[in-house]
């Protein structure tokens, strides 16, 4: 019989265009420290530790390895790291804990996108032969995701306007957002995209605490289940891909028994307000589901935090009472590339 994990606490920074007094680690000690507190664990009672950034927005190679000093690592812990979004952590912690190896888990992401020119440094994520040479940046890829979408037919600027006014008004009841409230829709950053399009850049970090069974009942008045997760990929070259759809996150959002049963909720990690358009329609989202009431990504956009961020406030969601069953997304490279889906469950009240 397959084990009931749980997220059980959730914290993130408040997320800001720049944390140059800070270095990684008091970047995330405040945030280690909330999340552990909120159920009352010690770093030494923590059975699994899972960390997701990049060395390309540090600067430096194995940069995770001076963040485990936010952690502790004395006594020995058992540790592992992804080079990409936390929630891909959060999956190997899940792992992790299904096959019983340890019974709680603490995942955490940070990133520092202010240091250097984001859109130049995401440029290393596509292919190195054909497309990375060309220098197309992640705006520019983004924007001719959002043309072919016009083209189809299937959107319009004033729709994706409206997606950016809605996720930033829905912000104003975070307050760990960057934008918030009225924000001006702009000018074309990269034509059909304007300043309001596209998500801030900042500085932040988060962190999750898992826990199984009994132990998360423990743990949290009302454990958030994940019910199901998966991801999946699209192929590496943009040309052999219909920018218009993510087959691979309605696949994963199938495995992961997202159309099972209605959901109330959705944190969906759609940096442009285009791609909010493509995921409403792969995870088949009505209008009755609450969508990013968080503000999503476009109110908080910490790079390689920013999808673990999307899991978390679904979870909170539920530990407050506010949603019984969340969906939330990751994305991670251009144009959707990579797509991790889970559900979330609270118990019956």
């Amino acid at each position: 019989m397959r084990r009931d994990i749980a997220v059980v606490a959730f914290a993130q920074t408040d997320h800001r265009r720049t944390s140059d007094e800070q270095s990684e680690v008091e970047l995330l000690m405040p945030v280690l420290h909330e999340v552990l507190e909120r159920t009352g664990l010690r770093t030494a009672d923590i059975g699994f530790t899972c960390s997701g950034s990049c060395d390309y927005l540090a600067g430096r190679a194995f940069s995770f390895t001076l963040a485990l000093d936010g952690v502790g690592a004395w006594p020995p812990i058992s540790e592992s790291h992804v080079e990409t979004d936390g929630a891909w952590a959060l999956y190997e912690a899940w792992t992790k804990l299904l096959t019983g190896d340890a019974d709680t888990a603490l995942v955490y992401a940070y990133g520092k996108s202010s240091p250097g020119p984001l859109r130049d440094v995401l440029t290393r994520q596509l292919d190195p032969y054909y497309v990375a040479p060309l220098w197309p940046d992640s705006v520019a890829l983004a924007a001719l995701q959002a043309q072919a979408l016009l083209d189809a037919g299937l959107t319009g600027e004033g729709e994706l306007a409206a997606v950016a006014a809605r996720s930033r008004e829905a912000a104003t009841a975070n307050p760990h957002a960057q934008l918030a409230g009225p924000v001006p829709h702009g000018d074309h950053v990269v034509a059909p995209l304007r300043t309001g399009d596209c998500p801030p850049i900042g500085d932040g970090a988060a962190a999750v605490i898992l826990a199984a069974g009994e132990r998360a009942r423990e743990l949290c008045d009302r454990p958030a289940w994940i019910r199901g997760m998966d991801h999946r990929t699209e192929a590496h070259g943009l040309g052999v891909r219909d920018l218009t759809d993510s087959p691979s996150t309605r696949l994963a959002a199938e495995k992961a028994g997202a159309f099972q049963a209605p959901v109330d909720t959705a944190e969906l990690h759609a940096p442009f307000t285009s791609q909010e358009v493509i995921l409403r329609r792969a995870l088949r989202l009505g209008d009755e589901v609450c969508v990013n009431p968080s503000g999503g990504a476009l109110a908080a956009n910490p790079v390689m935090a920013a999808g673990l961020i999307r899991i978390g406030e679904a979870a909170a969601r539920i530990h407050r009472g506010a949603s019984d069953r969340a969906l939330a997304h990751a994305t991670s490279g251009p144009c959707l590339q990579q797509n991790l889906v889970a559900v979330l469950e609270g118990e019956p009240r």
